[in-house]
């Protein structure tokens, strides 16, 4: 009798374990309302997007949702490609994807829209290309505006030639970044442009070698901080500092040295902390409220106090289009430098 009383125990006890772990499991599942995933072009060693991958945590807490990051370790699109055809297969329950470049990535990005999934596009590519792939909206800066908007101070500093370190000559739009430079102070983009490639060195050494076949250059404008750093040895080497007009995209702690000691004018502050930030937001939106319209999207965005709350803290400030979010352009100058420098690398 007693062991039959314990073997009943026994089972008792195993089945309410069963139960109590059963909904401990369902509790984690339901832990997170949605899951989505961000894949950007960046290789590992861009330290760059660190604050994308900040801000991607803080709206997962604020919107109680799950972001997975995933990227091509070296930076290849093709790899980058079959992230994208992965996270179709995965059925996540939205994606957010760079356009690095347009033509390798349609195919992969149109079987996500295939199963239905929502789409933001982010940071490279221009706001067409995101409308053609059938994304509820992009989040970035355009590259032209910002480029143009750099060379527009750039002349009014009396800047008549430069060379623009292009890291990205696979990504097509970072030439419009080089195109609204050389447009407004007057000259022609091509001729001023280098492919600098992304290894430090070779970026160090064919800019050096540019500026000793063209002594005259008025303005360097790099297109990130990679090549800004391995620029900034160049004119050091060549003893150029604060002799030449210099210019960059982005930011990092030694581009805030040189903007601190003279050598930077300023920096085209892309504010990528929104780049990570209100993706996750707008499919987590998308995901409670069952809509696609940027506009409503936008109004519960903006009425969401957790974001405004954000945006106080970091000092930044998106633009609104019609259908689109901007995340820049901004400048950092010496006059709003400690603003950016306490939150450099982690939320600017």
């Amino acid at each position: 009798m007693r062991l039959c009383k314990g073997k009943a125990t026994l089972r008792i006890l195993v089945t309410a374990l069963t139960l109590a772990t059963g909904f401990g499991a369902a509790s984690a599942a339901r832990a997170a309302d949605a899951h989505f995933v961000l894949i950007s072009h960046a290789p590992d060693s861009d330290s760059w997007w660190n604050t994308i991958k900040n801000a991607i945590k803080q709206a997962d807490e604020d919107f109680n949702v799950e972001t997975d990051y995933r990227n091509p370790p070296n930076g290849d699109i093709a790899d980058m490609a079959r992230l994208v055809e992965q996270a179709a297969a995965r059925n996540y329950d939205g994606v957010i994807v760079t356009i690095a470049d347009y033509d390798v990535l349609k195919s992969s990005i149109s079987k996500v829209t295939a199963k239905k999934i929502p789409l933001v596009t982010i940071n490279s590519g221009t706001e067409e290309q995101s409308a053609q792939l059938g994304a509820i909206m992009h989040v970035g800066q355009p590259e032209y505006v910002a480029g143009k908007a750099a060379g527009e101070k750039a002349k009014a500093a009396g800047v008549k030639s430069f060379v623009c370190v292009n890291h990205l000559a696979t990504n097509t739009v970072s030439f419009d970044r080089c195109r609204g430079f050389a447009d407004a102070i007057g000259v022609d983009y091509k001729s001023s442009t280098i492919d600098s490639g992304q290894d430090p060195t070779e970026i160090q050494s064919k800019v050096s070698a540019y500026l000793r076949n063209h002594p005259n250059t008025g303005a360097i404008l790099t297109l990130g901080p990679t090549p800004a750093s391995a620029t900034l040895k160049a004119v050091q080497q060549m003893g150029l500092n604060g002799k030449i007009y210099f210019c960059t995209f982005d930011f990092s702690d030694d581009i805030a040295k040189a903007i601190q000691n003279g050598t930077i004018q300023f920096a085209i502050d892309q504010q990528p902390y929104l780049q990570g930030y209100i993706p996750v937001a707008v499919l987590a939106i998308v995901k409670k409220e069952h809509t696609t319209d940027p506009a409503k999207i936008r109004q519960i965005l903006e009425a969401n106090p957790k974001f405004k709350a954000r945006l106080a803290t970091y000092g930044l400030a998106p633009s609104y289009g019609p259908k689109n979010i901007r995340s820049g352009p901004g400048f950092i100058t010496k006059e709003n430098l400690d603003k950016v420098i306490k939150y450099a690398g982690q939320y600017r």
